[in-house]
């Protein structure tokens, strides 16, 4: 699950706010029970239970399952959550002017996948999935989403800095998470990233998430796959090294990399060798929980 610093969050924050809550979560992590089996396991009423499950359940942290039981039909309760990432505002840095690009998922120069891959459109897969030769298909410029279990796909965008211009931060944010054949929230994937050849390092996407349809997912996206990513900054400094949403990836700075190319490749990689091999998907505009394809920021004074 993925939130960010709105009012639309609240429901989750509000459903956390609440030491019996949290312990309903934990145990519920370990096993599915009935408001009777939360109720003695917690020392409370069940009238009591059954609205901090209410509460749980609205929030879309568990949800409930009506199953036979020997009184008739009991309600379960199952953890649906195990995993929240939160997103906060991105910092802007006023002392320095910025040139901006955005480019969309499916234009790619160059890849290499391997299978389960596919790419597609806001209205239909495009080809065969698992068949990497539709990577090359002319309709991947309208991909909204692409995924490949090991491999890479590079991207070129032009460098805009005029030569009196001298490039202070490089931000290039995407939403992505791993591959897996249907989802799997804990699927560990080490991807890394390269900029003109020269690599910055590598990231462990925790899972490929599934467990709440993408905000902005098409209606005729299968529930059994890919729903959204998490959204990541990653963030090129001149002094003080790589970063991915403020967490230290690398020590390679400006200074490591040719920024005087006219144009910039940039590299998403699984790499065959990796401990984690656990794919990419990437969501572009009309897929996942963020409307935006790739986006460059550079900064310069």
């Amino acid at each position: 699950m993925q939130l960010d610093i709105s009012s639309a969050s609240l429901p989750v924050y509000e459903a956390l706010a609440s030491d019996v809550r949290l312990r309903i979560i934990q145990l519920l992590s370990t096993n599915k029970m009935n408001i009777k089996e939360l109720a003695a396991s917690l020392g409370l009423s069940s009238a009591i239970v059954t609205k901090h499950v209410n509460k749980l359940e609205q929030a879309g942290i568990i949800k409930t399952e009506r199953v036979p039981g020997k009184s008739g039909i009991q309600k379960i309760s199952i953890l649906k959550v195990d995993h929240i990432d939160v997103e906060f505002p991105q910092k802007i840095y006023h002392s320095f002017e910025t040139h901006t690009a955005s480019i969309p998922v499916g234009h790619y120069v160059d890849y290499h996948v391997a299978p389960t891959c596919g790419l597609a459109t806001r209205e239909s897969f495009i080809g065969e999935v698992d068949e990497p030769k539709f990577f090359m298909d002319s309709k991947r410029m309208d991909a909204g989403i692409l995924w490949f279990t090991k491999g890479f796909v590079e991207y070129k965008t032009p460098n805009l800095l005029k030569t009196d211009e001298r490039l202070e931060q490089i931000d290039i944010s995407f939403e992505i998470s791993s591959e897996f054949p249907f989802t799997n929230n804990e699927w560990p994937s080490d991807i890394t990233f390269s900029l003109n050849g020269t690599e910055l390092g590598t990231w462990t996407s925790p899972g490929d998430f599934g467990d709440a349809r993408g905000k902005f997912t098409p209606d005729w996206w299968p529930s059994n796959i890919n729903q959204y990513g998490l959204l990541k900054t990653l963030r090129l400094t001149k002094d003080n090294g790589t970063y991915i949403d403020g967490d230290a990836l690398s020590d390679v700075s400006i200074n490591d990399f040719d920024g005087k190319n006219d144009i910039w490749d940039f590299r998403i990689q699984v790499k065959d060798d990796a401990k984690h091999v656990g794919g990419v998907t990437l969501f572009g505009s009309g897929f996942g929980n963020h409307d935006q394809d790739i986006k460059f920021n550079v900064y310069y004074s």
